[in-house]
């Protein structure tokens, strides 16, 4: 049976909220005096995160929520919000009875921009009505639409990722050296997912190569050391040649390379000679 809340004058309730952030960490926090564990998950104590009124509409507009609170656990750290571990994670909040554990989720959406300022943090969190903002159709491009190994590409990651070591990093040039069996050359346009040091857990991906050493799209703020371990996955330039010659793949092309482009539409008719 469904239960219904605030029926009757006193309630053991408390808020609480949980953070799936997207390199697979999962953090729970309440608004309770101890910690609470439902549903597979820690959830601490944490009085000082108040979040705001939650607006829920049944039109299509996006609901809104805000999350505010002070920086009192180390798994919400200001170092942790510059590197963008919270972007884009994942957001449930919702109700929790203390003694029964009983829990009922009031919101679900994503962590859209987070700001750090003295101490404190805001996150605006943007609930799942924003997909229906999305336009669902996709356009017409030469190149290939689907992520590499995504859907769409049905290519599998596991045969494309390949295990490396850190050898040297050079802050100013934003790249790795990394010893690997795999080309450097293949790895160009692919991904760089870090395994150990202070980045561990986060992508990044690999725009060049300086020479031998990975270019990477994303500043390197933290010094990665000397024999961190690193996944590597190849990269593809989108191409028709490319998807058939080296993957072998092009029943699965998501492009029209031989779709004319606009300016047939600006051509016209010229008088024979």
């Amino acid at each position: 049976m469904t239960r219904v809340w605030f029926d009757t004058p006193l309630e053991t309730v408390a808020t609480f909220w949980r953070v799936l952030r997207r390199d697979g960490v999962t953090l729970g926090f309440t608004t309770h005096d101890r910690d609470l564990r439902f549903d597979g998950v820690n959830h601490r104590s944490t009085p000082g995160m108040v979040p705001s009124a939650i607006r829920r509409s049944a039109d299509l507009e996006p609901d809104s929520a805000e999350v505010q609170g002070a920086l009192s656990h180390d798994s919400i750290s200001a170092a942790d919000l510059a590197l963008g571990r919270f972007d884009q994670a994942r957001v449930l909040i919702g109700l929790v009875d203390w003694e029964s554990l009983d829990s009922h989720v009031l919101y679900r959406g994503a962590i859209g921009t987070v700001a750090e300022q003295a101490g404190e943090f805001t996150a605006t969190l943007q609930s799942r009505k924003v997909e229906l903002l999305r336009d669902p159709v996709p356009r017409t491009s030469p190149s290939c639409r689907a992520a590499f190994c995504g859907p769409g590409c049905a290519l599998p990651g596991a045969r494309f990722d390949h295990h490396g070591i850190v050898a040297t990093c050079d802050l100013a040039a934003n790249s790795v050296h990394v010893t690997t069996a795999i080309t450097p050359a293949l790895l160009v346009g692919g991904r760089l997912r870090w395994l150990d040091g202070p980045l561990a857990g986060l992508a990044m991906g690999i725009a060049a190569l300086d020479g031998t050493a990975l270019v990477l799209d994303q500043p390197l703020d933290l010094v990665p050391p000397a024999g961190a371990r690193v996944l590597l996955r190849e990269g593809c330039d989108r191409t028709l040649d490319t998807c058939a010659t080296r993957f072998g793949n092009a029943v699965n092309f998501q492009g029209e390379p031989f779709l004319p482009g606009n300016d047939l539409v600006t051509r016209y008719p010229s008088p024979v000679q």
